[in-house]
């Protein structure tokens, strides 16, 4: 790695290096952006307290090496601002196949008896069932098992149920409440 640390040097401006300096000192800003701040001020050449080496600055923040030569690489090649804030999902205000509406009916399908002919809902079974009742107009199997894990619907099981299992005292038999009281203490004490 010691060639990607000499070939993505990073060199600060006074300001820039004044506004890093600022970041690190805010306490509204993101964990994540003051540590970026930390490792380019770590990282900058220009400056007596920079020019850390990659596994130094990784140790510092708690980063692995590899983020760290990443971050460098970044404001390199694209500056402050963008090495700052964290890039937007890909898939970012694209609307969900199956939405809350569309997951309680793909539910209430799995739930319902199955065809004729068949003894429990496939999974192509339900996609099919959803196009036809024009619930959606597409959908893959994945994104159906994907809604049907989030219960614990298991299609085929003999006590298959769209309702979530449930967790605590009451659900199980291990847990009793007792109302029995020791006479003596536990544990005697020594004076």
């Amino acid at each position: 790695m010691a060639n990607l640390t000499k070939k993505y040097r990073v060199s600060l401006t006074a300001e820039a290096r004044a506004e890093l300096e600022a970041i690190t000192r805010q306490t509204s800003v993101g964990v994540a952006k003051v540590r970026r701040a930390r490792i380019l001020l770590m990282a900058d050449d220009a400056h007596p307290d920079g020019g850390y080496a990659d596994w130094e600055i990784a140790d510092e923040v708690g980063l692995c090496e590899r983020q760290v030569v990443r971050i460098r690489q970044k404001f390199v090649k694209s500056g402050v601002r963008p090495t700052l804030t964290r890039a937007t999902r890909s898939d970012a205000g694209v609307n969900r196949t199956l939405d809350g509406r569309a997951e309680a009916q793909l539910v209430t399908i799995a739930c319902s008896t199955p065809p004729e002919g068949r003894d429990a809902w496939t999974l192509q079974l339900l996609c099919d069932e959803l196009r036809r009742l024009k619930i959606v107009n597409s959908v893959c199997r994945e994104t159906v098992r994907q809604a049907l894990k989030k219960t614990s619907y298991s299609p085929g099981s003999p006590h298959a149920s769209a309702s979530p299992k449930r967790i605590g005292r009451g659900s199980s038999r291990g847990w009793k409440k007792s109302s029995t009281s020791t006479k003596r203490p536990s544990t005697t004490s020594v004076r």
